[in-house]
């Protein structure tokens, strides 16, 4: 193995709602519509972004997160992208130097210049000092241009291109424009697959960049080789039913790939629609939005009873966030409309006005140490007792309880099975199985 190159960036911006996501789904869009091959990542935690950004680079988006993922799987993921990819992606999270570790503490650690998106909609020459500021307030940091959004028009464009450093690349502009922006809901952006009109909208965007700038691409970045990952076929035979549908979508590719790479066969199904589950050895019913959907899970009676057969049949279910909220007595959304839902965790949930936790987890279990993150707005009332508690690595008070029911484990935290592939394989293997 030696080390690869390919042209990377790091797309960043001085605050959140700048529109990261927007301009790096547009520049993926760009260049995989010229032929080239693009791979998208996205930093920390996040299930809406990789949706969108999948969609406009036709290729699975993965995060990289130096305390979640850890550096050596970062490391090994870049590397593999950057051995199959014409161009790499990484879409920042929050501001720039916001947060330990920022977005600027891993473009530094993996050597990828950084494209700054600056939201120029009440702003003239001074864009040209906000990109100096970026550009310049740690030196050790690779910067490579900007991109001005929300322009109001070509001129507008030209005003913030010209007042640039000569050192700072123009990478072009995007309009202020309901053509070109994405949609939000309250945990972020709306799904992919609710937007219709989605590469139409991806498809604009990049015909804006075309038209401001030279669209060439950046030069190589160096990608060191990583350590060898052996995984051991843990779950080898064994049948994982996963939930995937517009309820439940909010699923890590590098979860789906490890279970894989564990020796699982995976049979996706949805709570929503089907009436019978799979032939399965256990479940995984990861998070989503099944607040907006509470009559239609309530009326799968038939589903209902074939995940409390499973249960009953003391098989391994992994519900997070989402699907552990299916799996109470009752689910209440903001309007204060209900749904029966599964009854098999007593207690019941509200949906909230507004963010109830935020946080990076780590969860020490019967079966190892697993790391995750939380992020919901409903607020849950039960009389279980907890096998453990999750702890934040940023000093944050957010505790995510994990619940154990025989081989039922739930939890408000989404975990990243590959930090620990042996308590991953452990919580989905049968009980019979050695």
């Amino acid at each position: 193995m030696s080390h690869r190159s390919c042209p990377a960036l790091l797309i960043a911006a001085p605050a959140s709602g700048q529109g990261k996501t927007t301009v790096t789904a547009a520049l993926a869009r760009l260049h995989s519509r010229q032929g080239k091959r693009v791979r998208v990542f996205k930093c920390g935690p996040d299930f809406l972004d990789p949706m969108i950004l999948a969609r406009a680079s036709g290729a699975p988006v993965y995060q990289l997160d130096l305390w979640m993922v850890g550096e050596a799987e970062s490391r090994r993921l870049l590397w593999e992208a950057a051995g199959e990819a014409d161009l790499i992606l990484i879409e920042g999270v929050m501001g720039l130097f916001d947060g330990t570790p920022s977005a600027a503490d891993l473009a530094r650690r993996f050597g990828v210049p950084v494209l700054a998106v600056i939201d120029g909609s009440a702003m003239a020459q001074t864009f040209g000092a906000l990109a100096h500021g970026l550009a310049s307030f740690q030196p050790d940091l690779l910067f490579s241009g900007v991109l001005g959004n929300r322009v109001g028009s070509a001129r507008h464009g030209e005003i913030l291109r010209d007042a640039l450093p000569e050192s700072i690349r123009w990478y072009g502009a995007l309009p202020r424009s309901a053509a070109v922006e994405l949609p939000s809901r309250h945990l972020g952006l709306i799904q992919a697959e609710e937007l219709s009109d989605l590469d139409a909208r991806l498809d604009a965007a990049a015909d804006a960049l075309v038209a401001s700038a030279d669209v060439s691409l950046p030069p190589p970045v160096e990608f060191a080789v990583p350590e060898p990952r052996n995984v051991e076929p843990l779950l080898s035979g064994v049948r994982i039913g996963v939930a995937r549908d517009s309820a439940f979508a909010f699923l890590y590719q590098a979860n789906l790939d490890l279970l894989g790479e564990l020796g699982a066969d995976l049979q996706f199904f949805s709570p929503l629609t089907d009436q019978v589950l799979p032939e399965v050895d256990s479940l995984y019913l990861p998070g989503g939005y099944p607040e907006l959907h509470l009559a239609q899970l309530q009326a799968n009676q038939a589903m209902a009873e074939a995940i409390r057969a499973h249960h009953a049949a003391g098989k391994p279910t992994l519900a997070e966030c989402g699907g552990m909220l299916y799996l109470l007595n009752k689910l209440t959304d903001k309007q204060g409309s209900s749904g029966q839902m599964l009854g098999l965790l007593a207690g019941q949930a509200t949906l909230q006005p507004r963010l109830t936790a935020l946080a990076l987890q780590g969860v020490e279990l019967p079966e190892g140490r697993l790391r995750g993150h939380t992020f919901h707005h409903s607020a849950l009332t039960t009389e279980l007792a907890p096998i453990a508690l999750g702890e934040c690595p940023n000093y944050k008070r957010t505790t995510e309880a994990v619940y154990r029911l025989g081989r039922l484990t739930a939890s408000y935290i989404h975990f990243y099975l590959p930090s620990d592939p042996v308590a991953a394989a452990a919580l989905f293997r049968p009980s019979q199985q050695p």
